[in-house]
């Protein structure tokens, strides 16, 4: 999968922007807030059809502006195709795929695989478990179709039972049966999907992170979740009664949380910060090989401002890392050029370099300095 060619218009605090990319390396320089991850956040945009910070869309159009406009050109394994996104405020977001739009939104993820790591990830260590479900729901969705439809139904239910609570209804249970049966039905697959999953990256994530830190500690995934000890109807129905009394549902996969331990110990109360950087860029490396194994085609790596509270020793195991073959087309910010030459010297392949300033974009000529 190759991004050959991007259009922004108005997104956040880019004005316009027309930018063709090298099929291997592609690096972005600039102060603190001039826009560079904004340009990631684009590309993010275009494959899971929301930005990564999850803004409500109206707050990603440019202040003063009315809409936002991006638009990616593709290589799909040598056929060239559009993705095209636009917003205007007050309307309907469009979704394309080769100007012919999408019935559904869900229809589009896996499309484009993709896998970002930035200093936002820090959430899933530090935040609280629902940002542990985000992260694998969206990695399974993106090559699991059923996963998503469970996963769109299971939320569906959970609101509909939840509204009942809130309004306390009693009496005639049928409207709760009826939603707990589709929680329960939709629960398995989304609890079987997320089990299996990490069974089998766990292990990968195991080696990138002990190739980065230099075999430093131990790390490991625990899953825990209600529907490992049983059946989530009985469970729905035996708190349905505690659950008008606090108004919404205490049981169920919405509940399910992967406790991220270094060393048999949470690395939320332990790691450090670079111990917890290592840990969020092995998970993300493992996420990307996991999806490089089992899709059809090699996602595209962006890598956000990365190297940051990192020493020399892991920082050289990851340039190591992302100068191989065994990673496609990717894209890299940073405010320290070191790295990044370090990089490109390193992985000897076509690359190329944009300045990014106040929201503006120029290409630099090889061997320029910022």
């Amino acid at each position: 999968m190759i991004l050959n060619r991007l259009s922004i218009v108005n997104y956040k605090n880019i004005h316009e922007a027309e930018l063709l990319f090298s099929k291997k390396l592609n690096c972005f320089f600039g102060d603190n807030g001039m826009g560079k991850t904004n340009l990631l956040d684009a590309l993010y945009y275009l494959s899971f059809c929301k930005s990564q910070t999850n803004l409500p869309d109206s707050q990603n159009i440019l202040h003063g502006e009315e809409f936002f406009v991006i638009q990616g050109m593709y290589d799909f394994d040598g056929k060239e195709e559009e993705i095209y996104c636009g917003l205007k405020r007050k309307q309907k977001k469009q979704f394309k795929r080769n100007k012919k739009e999408y019935e559904k939104l869900s229809d589009h993820i896996g499309t484009i695989p993709l896998v970002m790591v930035s200093p936002a990830d820090s959430a899933l260590i530090l935040g609280g478990s629902e940002e542990r479900r985000k992260f694998l729901d969206l990695v399974i969705a993106q090559y699991d179709k059923a996963y998503m439809g469970a996963l769109i139904s299971y939320n569906r239910a959970l609101a509909q039972r939840n509204a009942l609570l809130k309004e306390g209804i009693s009496g005639d249970d049928t409207l709760y049966e009826l939603w707990e049966e589709i929680m329960d039905t939709a629960g398995k697959v989304i609890y079987q999907g997320r089990y299996r999953f990490l069974e089998e990256f766990t292990p990968v994530f195991q080696e990138y992170y002990k190739y980065v830190s230099g075999d430093a500690e131990e790390v490991s995934l625990d899953y825990s979740s209600h529907l490992s000890e049983g059946e989530l109807r009985p469970m729905l129905e035996a708190t349905r009664e505690r659950d008008k009394l606090i108004g919404f549902s205490t049981k169920g996969v919405h509940k399910d949380d992967l406790e991220m331990l270094l060393d048999t110990y949470p690395i939320k109360k332990i790691g450090s910060q670079g111990q917890n950087k290592t840990y969020l860029i092995a998970l993300k490396l493992a996420q990307f090989e996991f999806l490089k194994r089992i899709g059809h085609t090699t996602p595209i790596l962006l890598l956000d401002d990365i190297f940051d509270k990192l020493d020399a020793h892991r920082v050289e195991q990851i340039v190591n890392l992302v100068a191989g073959d065994q990673f496609g087309q990717i894209f890299i910010t940073d405010t320290n050029r070191k790295y990044l030459d370090e990089i490109l010297v390193a992985c000897n392949q076509d690359y190329l370099i944009f300045r990014v300033q106040n929201g503006e974009v120029s290409e630099l000529e090889k061997g320029e300095m910022p």
